[in-house]
């Protein structure tokens, strides 16, 4: 758990205002059916500490897009919602999520000053850092990276891995591959994205919770033009949870559908500020 000193005394963090260039550098360019990955969206016990740990642990920043409290890294974005959860990711089929550090052990060392609860085995490279509300995000170390830190990947626990990436090829356009970084048996159980990797790893026995409602609630990818890509849906026979429709007081569209699996995912249009 964070030291004391970083939880105790919850500090004001400035919104910061993104330029069109700031914003529009954090999503990657869309894929050839108008997908990339965008967000991920906590339901959290406290607004403030979760402020802290992504600005001053992870190295987020913090924005306010009309309605939306949300950290900006390269690469993503996490939407941050005040609402009791069901439970943490553990137990649910999205496992966890990961980033990667371009300067690992600086990364580390001011981990340590800070008292966050880094996890490392055998790998230097590699670990797990543990947030509030049960958050689990695995990080990785790779001086190549034009960036601090960027989105890498989220990690699924699925009866059926290759039922998986054929979904997500067919719905959202994911290209099968390797993960980068690893390698070794099991490691192509994966499919790419603009800006993330969905990692499929084998679930054990018994029944792996739906996202919904734990404090990873969903993950969300935008798309160019989320009426259009809604009918292809429908046309795929892929039901939506939600229907497209509109934020109030905002020019950001939203649905909603679950993968087969219980992943919950948001589709979106004009999330990133650039975009609007």
């Amino acid at each position: 758990m964070l030291h004391s000193r970083l939880l105790a005394g919850v500090l004001a963090v400035a919104a910061v205002a993104l330029s069109p260039a700031d914003a529009a550098a954090q999503l990657a360019p869309f894929n050839g059916v108008g997908v990339r990955f965008a967000h991920l969206h906590l339901l959290v016990t406290d607004i403030d500490i979760h402020k802290k740990f992504w600005t001053e642990v992870m190295g987020g920043t913090f924005v306010v897009s009309g309605p939306l409290q949300m950290i900006r890294l390269p690469g993503a974005y996490i939407i941050l919602t005040r609402q009791d959860a069901s439970g943490p990711p553990a137990g649910s089929v999205l496992n966890h999520f990961g980033f990667v550090y371009k300067d690992l052990p600086a990364t580390l060392a001011r981990w340590k000053a800070v008292g966050a609860d880094v996890r490392q085995g055998g790998n230097p490279n590699q670990g797990y850092v543990w947030g509030p509300d049960g958050i689990n995000i695995e990080y990785y170390g790779d001086p190549a990276i034009p960036v601090p830190v960027k989105m890498d990947h989220t990690h699924s626990f699925v009866p059926d891995i290759a039922a998986c990436k054929d979904w997500y090829r067919k719905v959202l356009g994911g290209v099968p591959g390797q993960r980068p970084r690893v390698s070794g048996p099991g490691w192509n159980d994966v499919s790419h994205f603009p800006g993330m990797t969905v990692t499929f790893a084998a679930a054990g026995e018994g029944t792996l919770a739906s996202t919904e409602g734990r404090s990873l609630d969903h993950l969300g990818f935008e798309v160019k033009n989320l009426d259009e890509y809604a009918k292809k849906l429908e046309a795929l026979g892929i039901k939506l949870d939600t229907p497209p429709h509109q934020i109030p007081n905002t020019k950001i569209k939203t649905a909603f559908l679950t993968d087969p699996w219980g992943t919950r995912i948001e589709l979106t249009q004009n999330l990133a500020p650039a975009d609007r």
